[in-house]
């Protein structure tokens, strides 16, 4: 039996994120095996490095490339920066990637104070990745 592929480089792939002047950078990342099919997964979460304010978060899903020695593609967008929204408790548990995602109820609230959270489950299934937005805290 061959040794199980490692999970695609968050660093070494090319997002679709539109940054400008300012480099991109991995905030986090984390692999599992999310689809079943045996070969790991990278899960990243990326935003612009600005040097001030609350840049907009992204997150992606990463799989090898088609051969060897290619760059990690991404197969999935979670949450595109473009959503304008932050991030935070961001993990991999098993096949299950879960994050609270930060918001703004209007154009007045400041960009640095998100006013707004919901926790999220992203699944493999059916052949694609299922969002569950979870229960807010102290809802029936």
């Amino acid at each position: 039996m061959p040794p199980p592929s490692p999970p695609p480089d968050a660093h070494a792939a090319d997002y679709p994120v539109d940054c400008g002047p300012v480099p991109l950078g991995v905030v986090q990342a984390a692999s599992g095996d999310l689809t079943g099919d045996g070969r790991p997964e990278t899960v990243a979460l990326v935003r612009c490095r600005s040097g001030s304010g609350t840049p907009p978060s992204g997150i992606y899903v990463l799989s090898p490339g088609d051969r060897k020695g290619d760059p990690p593609r991404v197969t999935a967008t979670f949450l595109d920066p473009k959503e304008r929204m932050g991030v935070t408790g961001f993990a991999v548990r098993g096949t299950t990637v879960s994050a609270t995602l930060l918001g703004y109820s209007s154009l007045d609230v400041p960009r640095c104070c998100p006013d707004l959270q919901r926790k999220v489950n992203w699944r493999w299934r059916d052949g694609k990745f299922v969002l569950t937005a979870l229960r807010p805290a102290n809802s029936v």
